[in-house]
């Protein structure tokens, strides 16, 4: 956190309520700590779960994908999967 805060450290700012040796205090410091701590987790936390994310949705994608077209053996052109004869070249094709 030194890094972030330019090596300041929060922790040890405090408003003393009251006066004597034992008088209360109200540590804000450590507030303002905990809360840029949880700032820096969270968006650690956010980074890793994006790219998780991120990794699925391309695995899935290439799991998905099924192939649409064959090409004819004869003109080489592209036609539909389930074409029992090519419509550039008229030729029958095997199934």
């Amino acid at each position: 956190m030194s890094l972030l805060t330019g090596g300041y450290d929060f922790t040890k700012l405090s408003v003393v309520l009251g006066s004597g040796e034992n008088a209360a205090t109200l540590n804000y410091g450590l507030f303002i700590s905990a809360v840029i701590n949880f700032l820096l987790i969270a968006l650690v936390i956010f980074c890793l779960i994006k790219a998780l994310n991120k990794m699925k949705d391309k695995v899935a994608k290439k799991e998905e994908e099924a192939p649409t077209t064959k090409k004819c053996p004869f003109c080489k052109s592209e036609i539909d999967i389930e074409a029992t004869r090519c419509p550039h070249c008229t030729s029958q094709l095997d199934s």
